[in-house]
């Protein structure tokens, strides 16, 4: 298992993935939590015949998950979306741990739902991207082509940002442009770096 992890979270739309993009780049290793679930859920992906079983052929197109369907029969119905994490999690996660271990020195990981997890405890630190939920919803309902209802309702499956960024060791406010963003992240990195080669 990596010897330092630095958990990074953050609100949906708050520019979390600009961030673990950039230190991607940056050559930090970094285990991403959203790329894990995107391949065990693509086409012959392990989460699959658990998802069939349990939500039925309705979310399906031929042997593809239809995330579009999926997502609209989670985000309207919380026991929906409590039985979707409870089959997806334990997928996702075995996975990211068999990643993590593979690293030997620090390492970024990158959850959105870090806290509700709680998988801050196995994080030496936690970063969290946000923004004020104004923007959020701004931002959601651009990305997403949604109403700010609909908006409203993803921001609510899960924790508040703010609640996130106060809970954090470090909050990269993420409102200007992504490459400011990007900027912020890849310097606390180096000064992470930097911090627990001087401790050594």
């Amino acid at each position: 298992m990596s010897s330092y992890i630095i958990g990074l979270t953050g609100g949906i739309a708050c520019g979390k993935t600009n961030l673990t993009d950039a230190l991607k780049a940056a050559g930090a290793p970094v285990v991403d939590a959203d790329e894990v679930s995107r391949q065990v859920t693509s086409d012959g992906g392990a989460a699959l015949p658990a998802l069939r079983e349990a939500f039925g052929d309705r979310i399906f197109s031929g042997e593809s998950l239809n995330r579009k369907a999926l997502g609209a029969l989670v985000f309207s119905n919380e026991e929906k979306r409590k039985q979707l994490n409870s089959l997806l999690h334990p997928v996702i996660l075995s996975e990211c741990d068999r990643l993590l271990s593979l690293i030997p020195g620090p390492a970024v990981y990158s959850v959105p739902l870090l806290y509700e997890c709680g998988l801050e405890k196995s994080c030496r630190e936690v970063w969290c991207a946000y923004i004020p939920q104004k923007e959020q919803i701004r931002r959601l309902m651009a990305r997403d082509g949604i109403t700010k209802k609909q908006a409203l309702q993803k921001i609510r499956s899960q924790w508040p940002t703010l609640k996130k960024a106060r809970l954090s060791h470090h909050v990269i406010r993420t409102d200007g442009t992504r490459e400011e963003s990007a900027q912020k992240a890849v310097a606390l990195w180096q000064k992470t770096l930097q911090r627990l080669s001087d401790h050594q």
